[in-house]
């Protein structure tokens, strides 16, 4: 048995939770501190993606730092039956970071089932942007609001706890 086989998955994923190194080869950084070659940790993350163990790998940016000031929350109430495939058009557009759907809260007045988070240098420029996106969701969206971000509230990703 390779010493490679022994490198557990959540092993990996301990190396790799606090970011990647900044240098020119980060995989090839990480996998040489676990004991095992860059081809075998990039299949082995791929592995775990394909599996659904992860999700994904990617990069947190302090938008706040890269100027973009203005940081909304758009959230909308979108007809259930459209919901994925308006989101889908949503989430591609160059001006949305992420956008994901959600269950509606109702009972708590929370009509609202598709977020999308749109960053810009100035108000007025997200609600531009926000005028885009109602645009293209018609008249399927019955509603919506905008939440501004004042501070960045969280910029990690899965920490695993250590085992007893």
């Amino acid at each position: 048995m390779s010493v490679e086989t022994k490198i557990s998955d959540r092993e990996i994923i301990a190396a790799l939770q606090g970011g990647l190194p900044i240098v020119a080869a980060p995989y090839a950084e990480v996998a040489g501190k676990l004991g095992m070659s860059e081809a075998d940790l990039v299949a082995r993350i791929a592995a775990m993606k394909d599996s659904g163990a992860i999700r994904r790998i990617a990069a947190a940016p302090n938008h706040y730092k890269l100027g973009m000031v203005a940081n909304g929350m758009t959230v909308w109430d979108v007809e259930d039956a459209q919901v994925a495939e308006l989101g889908a058009q949503i989430g591609a557009l160059p001006f949305v970071t992420h956008c994901y759907e959600r269950p509606r809260a109702r009972d708590q007045g929370w009509p609202y089932n598709l977020f999308a988070m749109v960053h810009g240098d100035t108000p007025d420029e997200v609600e531009a942007k926000r005028a885009e996106i109602a645009a293209i969701l018609g008249d399927a969206c019955h509603g919506h609001d905008i939440l501004y971000s004042k501070r960045i509230l969280k910029k990690t990703g899965l920490r695993l706890r250590k085992r007893g």
